[in-house]
């Protein structure tokens, strides 16, 4: 993917995630991206797969950790 845009196919995926509003933070010296799906996430749970973190609060996703997010 170049440099500066966003990947396409994650688009439908972030749509079917029942939130208005994302807030997103990135952290340079972890290679970090953050997106919360609400403020405060108040994740009561976090699910690990790979490089991608996913946070929720019962059975609502409220966010994701994106390690490694660098070209």
């Amino acid at each position: 993917m170049e440099k500066g845009l966003i990947d396409l196919e994650a688009i439908p995926h972030l749509l079917k995630i029942k939130a208005k509003h994302y807030w997103v933070d990135y952290d340079e010296e972890a290679h970090a991206l953050y997106i919360s799906f609400r403020k405060p996430q108040e994740a009561k749970d976090s699910v690990m797969e790979g490089d991608v973190i996913y946070h929720y609060d019962g059975d609502d996703i409220v966010g994701v950790t994106m390690l490694n997010a660098v070209q």
